[in-house]
């Protein structure tokens, strides 16, 4: 619409946001202060250019945007400042005709703009301090680098070693002493770690330590790979190993119908220090015969109720590629087995390891059935261009990528730390699917639990804020993955502990929460300072 062609046009027959809007412009009952020169000047030029401006609602909207600001600071109308109200109006309908949806400029710039201008402050707090609150392997590049040229000369190490699984497995750090080579750590330590290793096995890949920032006193790699003396000193009672009472077979636990899990080797390339698993790592690592798998497998032929079977562990990537190929050309012959999924941290722990004769094995299983890949990454830290680089090609021949973060005191109990975690993961091709509440069945990793409350905060956070397939589902596991929204939860024993209900049976199951008194103690590295 031309500023000439005014045709039959009601110039006032305004939507309800035009009308509030120049209500505002128009309001005269306000004190009014001399409008500066270079504020009527660029008014009246963005008057003319929207007059002149075939199709184009910007030019209208910084008009409308400068008479905004104009009433706002000096108390002015359009009036006041010499521009004719007939025009003025005339332009919020041609604004309305030329936009596709019929949106009116009083909706953009009196609604919209300030809703969007309102969204950004809520997020501005995140913009500015997450890459010095959350790095990522990404923002510690040359840090990191550095570590892995010292890394590879203490431990004599080849670039053909470190840039192969088998290298990063065959120099992997498994004590105290050798940690201490690599990284200035107190001989406390030292000796507290000794002690653990006396009871749990500790095992690091070169690669995962580089990404160790020295000088960051509880960094959230060292936390999750390097064990404190509190695995050992924590008091509380052992409960039975997990799925000890929901093991229907051999190598199998299914805690759902439908869906079952092939627990397929111990085998990690690190043993995290938070490990649900603590109890199935034992003293050494073991892989099935082809037996005990077939063991499993008949179990899973039989039960044709059963369409979904995870592959796991231990790590299901410390199989060799062969047995994979293996696992997943039986369970695709297996007609009701409609999903197959595995489940994986060795990505993050040893990109090294997603080769090419893997990803054709993937390929090829899930050109037949769908295959899923289920990872755990718990911090924007342990998202490195070579993490990114595996994942981008496993996203190529798999059908999703799921993660499965845990929530760790220190490494990921912050709102900043977890929205970062969760964009980045959507930037590495990974859907954020769950974010686990630390579990309370094994005391060596009690220390490392957050309160439940804490949880819900920064996952309620995020509503509204980040993208809605960046938001995990939080949840507990007892007996099951139980989610923790509050409807579940049903109470709080005078002892602090929750209740929990089950929302697929009703049963209800005692959860010990980490208490706040104890969250709020120095914790991990911070006692040997």
């Amino acid at each position: 619409m031309e500023c000439g062609e005014q045709g039959s046009i009601d110039i006032n027959k305004l939507d309800k946001f035009d009308k509030i809007f120049f209500d505002f412009l128009y309001e005269t009952k306000i004190e009014k202060k001399e409008v500066s020169k270079i504020d009527i000047d660029e008014a009246k030029q963005w008057l003319e250019f929207s007059k002149t401006s075939n199709k184009l609602t910007k030019p209208i909207v910084e008009l409308f945007v400068k008479l905004k600001k104009i009433k706002e600071q000096y108390g002015a109308t359009p009036t006041d400042i010499g521009l004719d109200e007939y025009e003025i109006k005339l332009m919020a309908h041609k604004h309305k005709s030329t936009d596709e949806h019929g949106v009116s400029v009083g909706g953009r710039v009196f609604s919209a703009l300030p809703i969007v201008e309102n969204a950004n402050i809520r997020v501005q707090d995140y913009i500015n301090n997450h890459t010095k609150v959350a790095p990522s392997g990404f923002d510690l590049q040359s840090k990191m680098k550095k570590n892995r040229e010292k890394i590879q000369k203490k431990l004599n190490m080849s670039d053909e070693s470190w840039n192969s699984y088998a290298g990063q497995i065959k120099y992997a750090i498994t004590s105290g002493e050798q940690l201490a080579q690599i990284l200035e750590i107190p001989q406390k330590l030292i000796d507290d770690i000794q002690r653990v290793v006396g009871v749990f096995r500790m095992r690091i890949s070169p690669y995962y330590a580089s990404l160790i920032i020295p000088g960051v006193v509880n960094d959230p790699i060292l936390l999750q790979s390097v064990p404190t003396g509190d695995m050992i000193d924590n008091k509380g009672i052992n409960i039975e190993p997990v799925a000890s009472d929901h093991s229907p077979a051999r190598l199998i636990d299914q805690f759902y119908p439908r869906v079952l899990t092939i627990k397929a080797t111990n085998m990690c390339a690190m043993f995290c220090t938070y490990c649900l698993r603590l109890d199935h790592i034992s003293d050494k690592d073991w892989v099935s015969s082809k037996g005990t798998y077939e063991e499993a497998l008949d179990y899973i032929r039989q039960d044709t109720t059963v369409r979904d079977v995870l592959i796991t562990g231990g790590d299901a990537l410390a199989l060799s590629n062969k047995r994979l190929e293996y696992l997943f050309e039986e369970l695709d012959k297996i007609p009701h087995i409609k999903i197959k999924r595995i489940g994986s941290r060795i990505p993050v722990m040893t990109p090294q390891r997603i080769d090419d004769k893997f990803l054709e094995i993937c390929r090829k299983s899930n050109d037949i059935k769908p295959l899923r890949f289920v990872t755990q990454i718990n911090t924007a830290q342990e998202i490195t261009p070579e993490v990114k680089e595996a994942f981008r090609k496993l996203s190529g021949v798999t059908s999703a990528i799921l993660n499965q973060a845990v929530l760790l005191r220190g490494i990921n109990d912050d709102k900043i730390k977890m929205w970062k975690l969760c964009e980045l993961l959507q930037e590495c091709y990974i859907r954020p699917y769950y974010l686990f509440n630390c579990s309370f069945r094994n005391p060596e990793f009690g220390h490392m639990r957050v309160p439940i409350s804490v949880g819900r905060d920064i996952v309620e956070s995020m509503y509204g804020n980040i993208s809605g397939d960046a938001i995990p589902r939080y949840l507990a596991t007892a007996g099951g993955k139980i989610p923790l929204h509050k409807d579940n939860v049903k109470q709080i024993n005078e002892g602090g502990d929750y209740i929990l209900k089950k929302p697929w049976s009703d049963e209800e199951v005692p959860y010990p929460d980490m208490s706040m008194q104890e969250y709020n103690k120095s914790y991990g590295f911070e006692n040997y300072q």
